[in-house]
């Protein structure tokens, strides 16, 4: 039996050859990366098969391996985020914390019988609990990073806000838009903590849910203080309460 000489191959030492047991047929595995080679080959072919880089899951991982925390009262989550990222969180907690005490206060305030400015009352009281609400989405967040959360005490809030010169209500929106901007420059060093940690996940989350709606709270009180200012105090506070009921008509700025 005569046999049928094959061509020859030249194969790196990665590929595999092969041989069906009964079709005698030789079957080549090779990588799909060609690259043209700079020098050609003594036998003309220019072009050379090039290994291409084979991500395998089982050999990257061990690496990460090490950093599953083994003592049951460490996060398991916890991945990139620094110690620094994590006080900073719980310092905003606690900012958003104390201003939503303000806004209640000021919300009992208006709402007295002998204040009864119930526009201002509802303003303060959605205004409170929106800053709770900030508070609990920063808990929310610290503990899906593998933070722990560490509530800090709150400064006891006046009771009256009435000033001689500017009245109650000028005296109380001018109070809010300090703490408006005040609370805008802790998110802006949160921003820049995560930053300085390069922590893209946090930024991300500051920026998205913190920054641009500070700046809208922070442009509207301070055409309400502008308002407030022109309408004077006594019957130009009546006034203004009327006309917020129809001009305003955001659930913060809703004043009806």
């Amino acid at each position: 039996m005569m046999l049928r000489s094959f061509p020859s191959f030249s194969i790196s030492s990665s590929s595999v050859a092969s041989r069906r047991n009964g079709g005698g047929a030789l079957h080549l595995r090779r990588r799909n990366v060609v690259m043209n080679n700079a020098s050609p080959e003594a036998n003309g072919n220019n072009r050379t098969a090039i290994l291409d880089v084979v991500f395998e899951p089982f050999e990257e991982v061990k690496k990460e391996l090490l950093l599953v925390p083994s003592l049951p009262q460490a996060s398991l989550a916890r991945h990139k985020f620094s110690d620094s990222s994590e006080a900073a969180i719980n310092e905003q907690i606690n900012v958003e914390y104390n201003v939503s005490y303000v806004y209640h206060a000021m919300y009992a305030y208006f709402d007295r019988d002998n204040v009864a400015l119930k526009g201002l009352a509802k303003f303060f009281k959605e205004s409170s609990e929106e800053e709770r609400m900030h508070a609990e989405k920063l808990m929310e967040y610290q503990n899906k990073r593998g933070g722990k959360v560490k509530l800090q005490s709150m400064m006891m809030p006046i009771s009256d806000y009435d000033h001689l010169e500017k009245g109650d209500a000028l005296y109380a929106m001018e109070l809010a838009l300090s703490l408006e901007k005040l609370t805008n420059e802790k998110l802006l060093n949160l921003h820049r903590v995560a930053d300085q940690n390069n922590d893209v996940q946090l930024t991300d989350f500051v920026e998205s849910e913190f920054l641009e709606e500070q700046v809208e709270s922070i442009k509207k009180i301070s055409e309400y203080v502008a308002q407030l200012r022109r309408v004077g105090r006594g019957h130009g506070i009546v006034i203004f309460w009327l006309l917020s009921m129809f001009f305003f008509s955001s659930n913060r700025s809703s004043f009806n």
